[in-house]
């Protein structure tokens, strides 16, 4: 399967901007799950600025009904 790292990248809500991974979804999931985190598009732009991407951080917006 080919990446369309362009046009993933008019998606993707990480604001690291270092971040290698961007627009290559598969490595972004796979590096954040090694973590115990999901990526950015998991969250809301105000949560993801936070950098706290843990399971438990999701759970817990999930559980507010954020997300």
């Amino acid at each position: 399967m080919e990446c369309q790292k362009e046009k993933n990248l008019e998606n993707c809500s990480c604001s690291y901007e270092p971040c290698s991974r961007k627009g290559v979804c598969c490595e972004c999931i796979k590096y954040h799950l090694s973590s115990r985190e999901l990526p950015a598009c998991f969250f809301p732009d105000d949560i993801e600025k936070t950098f706290n991407r843990s399971f438990e951080k999701f759970a817990e917006l999930v559980n507010k009904g954020e997300i």
